[in-house]
């Protein structure tokens, strides 16, 4: 993969009229931050620019006026240059993914996972806590606005993607990305406050369900929580609200690597995973076709639970 510079991203925006900017499935802070913020961006320097995602936003992102205007479908708009943020491959664009792929102007990927291979024509991938770190010094060279609205978008994947800056890829130039938004107005306070200080009554309970069956494999080395759909409806909740569970398991001494199991489909699993830096959970993650990051990853997982829990405790030992 020829991984193109920031300058070179820089030329592509300033030459394009009409931008798609493509978030990745079951959005999060990062990609939907990272998104929103180029968008806002390039419709300030005036040009044409829309975000789109298949999947819809999670609520708990709406307190950000612009996470409301995704497009779930494409619209009829002339695009002369399509762009996908914190995709780490191209699948991860669900139903977009056969569009992208046979688009003919100019395609440009922007990314920060390691499992990156660059499947556009113009690819920047840089390894670090977050797409939102890399496309705050995108617009930094551009010279396009980053106001406070651009910098509270940045500001959102930046915090949820480091883990409020808790990661071990933070840096010096992580701290220093959000100097650079907080000195351009973003409002840390109401962004950790909406992601980690708030929670609604049925992810509560549908957190007490999970937590309440724990467990561990691996000489206590392997911990996991599982949160089927019949959990899910007995709180009243969905899918979207257990993000950030895995962190329970993972917060448990001894613990070297911790899985959130939650149902998504008949005898299909999502799995997020973490390491507290023994274990490449990408690598782990990669066995089942998934990615990530070193430290957290995720893939799907097909068969009953039991044999989707046998099938994850196995790849753990392996890598143990």
């Amino acid at each position: 993969m020829k991984n193109n510079s920031v300058e070179e991203i820089t030329e592509k925006l300033k030459n394009c009229r009409v931008a798609a900017i493509f978030c990745h499935v079951r959005p999060d802070g990062d990609t939907l931050g990272s998104g929103l913020a180029l968008c806002a961006a390039l419709r300030k320097a005036g040009k044409s620019a829309h975000v789109f995602c298949e999947d819809p936003v999670p609520e708990k992102f709406h307190f950000l006026p612009a996470a409301k205007t995704v497009k779930s479908q494409l619209s009829d708009d002339n695009f002369d240059i399509l762009i996908t943020v914190d995709c780490a491959d191209i699948q991860r664009l669900g139903s977009f993914s056969k569009y992208f792929s046979k688009f003919r102007g100019v395609t440009v990927n922007i990314d920060h996972h390691v499992s990156n291979e660059g499947y556009a024509g113009v690819n920047l991938v840089k390894v670090c806590p977050a797409t939102c770190q890399i496309m705050t010094g995108i617009l930094k060279n551009s010279g396009f606005p980053v106001d406070k609205e651009v910098s509270d978008l940045l500001m959102l994947g930046l915090i949820t993607d480091s883990g409020n800056f808790t990661h071990l890829d933070v840096t010096a130039e992580t701290y220093e990305t959000a100097a650079y938004l907080r000195g351009n107005g973003a409002d840390m306070h109401s962004i950790n406050y909406e992601m980690y200080g708030r929670q609604s009554k049925p992810r509560a309970l549908l957190y007490g369900i999970a937590a309440s069956g724990l467990k561990f494999a691996l000489d206590d080395k392997f911990a996991y929580i599982t949160v089927t759909r019949a959990d899910m409806e007995k709180a009243g909740a969905d899918g979207a609200s257990t993000e950030g569970f895995v962190d329970l398991p993972l917060s448990v001494d001894g613990v070297e690597v911790a899985a959130s199991v939650l149902e998504f489909k008949d005898n299909q699993y999502k799995v997020s995973l973490r390491s507290k830096g023994r274990v490449n959970v990408s690598s782990l993650a990669a066995g089942f076709g998934g990615g990530g990051h070193v430290l957290a990853s995720g893939c799907m997982i097909f068969g009953s639970l039991e044999e989707v829990l046998d099938k994850l405790t196995y790849a753990v030992y392996q890598n143990l």
